[in-house]
């Protein structure tokens, strides 16, 4: 099992974490919503849970709770700009579908 970073996404988190002046590492994990079931959440971490499975990838620490890993396995976090918008993006092997807004997504 592994959850990776592009390198693009590794220089945003470091970046954000230094000026931030605290954190670990990124928690990626998913949540149950939308209209095709799951939803992924993406935020800094201050510490690690003794519950966290612990991934790194280009020196920054990815940290996944043990219930969402099943649905993360493969996954590789992307940070992409495109035109205007800039952000952090999935790109996960395991999901089968998309709902038409790109909120939620099924396995």
């Amino acid at each position: 099992m592994a959850v990776t970073l592009s390198e693009a996404a590794a220089r945003h988190v470091t970046r954000y974490l230094s000026r931030r002046g605290k954190g670990v590492g990124v928690r990626l994990g998913v949540k149950t919503t939308g209209c095709s079931g799951l939803a992924y959440k993406l935020e800094y971490a201050d510490e690690i849970a003794p519950e966290d499975v612990v991934f790194e990838d280009h020196g920054v620490k990815v940290l996944i709770d043990p219930k969402s890993l099943p649905y993360l396995d493969g996954t590789e976090l992307d940070f992409v700009r495109e035109g205007l918008n800039e952000g952090f993006k999935f790109h996960n092997p395991r999901e089968k579908d998309r709902c038409g807004c790109g909120e939620s997504f099924r396995v």
